[in-house]
């Protein structure tokens, strides 16, 4: 677990030092519930941490039982947030262009909104780069903090851990951090003994360049809060108990418990000696016991069964899903009714897509603000004096309902057919099922075949022009 200690930097006044040390108060604060978080979406969730001392004995503690449903949760909502780059005036999104392919920001942005999911938000920031004009990095909680300005309605204050370096004892220590305040980027660089070096970049913004990806605000959390919160992780817990009790009864079902009354202490010794001989022979022959008189009688205790199991595991599914907004069969439970038509599905599916509407909203804002501030930073000029046009640049996402190509296809036709330049659009040929490389490969062909029908016009009017 990374940990985060300033003494006093030199270099800093003494309300910068203040904030620092908030910053550095708040990180280590969240830094138990991230790893908890972090557990139960990669699934690590043991059995001593589940058992109820009950039913599951303790000497099976370590028994592991594997469960997706936290990655699951989070997954399938982030699958449904995807961001397609910039929209506005030519002129402005020409400009964003180079930064999102330097910056790889859309695949930057599926990362940072699964780590938005998973915490309750992440974390942008911004800084000046002669190469790619503007750098934009994303940065989990486990990277990074920041305290919420209620006056302000944005982030105050913020720092991220940019790189860090093993330390004597071969743990991984910050070495890099980038504190960020209203009017500058002061860069922190470790210089061993718990002393810091502080670099500072001014910068003309007037407010931190850090931008939040917050999920499912609210006025006591306004930094969000995560999809895996305590009431999901209880019903893996339970998946993961229930599971685990019918792993143990699958074992004794397989090895039913069986009697032999009557036997000879000689007959004795030789069941016992061979348990498992025994149990898989076909035949198991023994005299009558010459001290009693009577013949040996066999049994076998009946088989428990699997049932209630299956039906509480089908409970807690059920729960699951409505928990988080998915449908049963995403959390493994297979219905044993008829295949259910697309429309069932599409309705099955509505809650999860009304959910990933949400997200896109409030993350299309967070990255409007961004691309506001990429463009000031290129232009060196604090965001009011950015033109209407910049300002108006959105963030545009693909259709969360993820609808077939049929239909979109079906449904560009239409519109093409009553705005009959919608047909020569980029839009259109993405709704009938092209993507943007197949988009260049048909304009270029396009233009070449333009380029040629010209040429070969051209020629004709030329020998027109000679025959006459």
């Amino acid at each position: 677990m990374t940990t985060l200690q300033f003494g006093a930097v030199q270099g800093l006044s003494g309300a910068e030092q203040a904030q620092l040390e908030e910053l550095a108060r708040v990180f280590g604060a969240h830094q138990a519930k991230n790893a908890v978080k972090d557990r139960y979406y990669e699934g690590h969730i043991g059995l001593a941490q589940v058992n109820l001392g009950i039913a599951l004995p303790q000497g099976l503690r370590n028994l592991e039982v594997g469960c997706s449903w936290g990655q699951k949760a989070v997954d399938a909502l982030a699958d449904r947030s995807m961001f397609d780059g910039f929209v506005g005036s030519e002129q402005a999104v020409g400009s964003l262009a180079g930064i999102v392919a330097g910056n790889r920001l859309l695949a930057g942005y599926a990362k940072a909104c699964r780590d938005e999911l998973k915490y309750g938000c992440a974390f942008a920031t911004l800084c000046a780069d002669p190469a790619l004009g503007c750098r934009i990095r994303f940065h989990s909680p486990a990277t990074a903090a920041a305290v919420w300005s209620g006056e302000k309605g944005r982030i105050g204050c913020g720092l991220a851990i940019i790189d860090t370096a093993p330390d004597a004892a071969g743990c991984r220590r910050p070495r890099l951090v980038n504190f960020h305040t209203d009017n500058a980027l002061i860069v922190l660089t470790a210089q061993g003994g718990g002393r810091w070096q502080a670099e500072r970049h001014p910068h003309p913004m007037g407010r931190p360049l850090m931008e939040p990806l917050i999920w499912n605000a609210t006025s006591e959390k306004p930094f969000g809060r995560s999809r895996l919160k305590r009431p999901v992780r209880a019903l893996i817990d339970d998946y993961v108990r229930v599971l685990a009790n019918a792993t143990i009864a699958l074992e004794f079902d397989t090895t039913p418990q069986k009697y032999l009354l009557g036997v000879t202490d000689e007959q004795y010794d030789a069941v016992i000696s061979n348990k498992f001989r025994q149990y898989i022979g076909s035949l198991l022959a023994s005299t009558s016991n010459p001290d009693t008189g009577e013949n040996p009688e066999f049994g076998q205790l009946a088989q428990g069964s699997l049932a209630p199991h299956v039906e509480k595991l089908r409970m807690v599914a059920a729960q699951f899903a409505a928990a988080t907004g998915l449908t049963v069969p995403d959390v493994g439970i297979v219905n044993d009714a008829n295949p259910t038509s697309s429309d069932a599905i599409l309705a099955q599916s509505q809650t999860l897509v009304l959910m990933a509407q949400q997200l896109n909203a409030a993350n299309g804002d967070a990255l409007r603000t961004i691309a506001q501030m990429a463009q000031a930073i290129l232009r060196g000029v604090p965001l009011k004096a950015l033109t209407d046009a910049e300002r108006d640049v959105m963030a545009h996402f693909k259709n969360p309902a993820m609808p077939s190509v049929a239909v979109t296809a079906d449904a560009a036709i239409k519109i093409a057919s009553a705005r009959q330049e919608f047909a020569s659009t980029d839009t259109f040929l993405e709704m009938i099922g092209f993507d943007q490389a197949d988009i260049r490969r048909i304009r270029a062909q396009e233009q070449r075949v333009r380029g040629q029908r010209l040429l070969v016009e051209v020629e004709n009017e030329d020998h027109r022009e000679g025959l006459g």
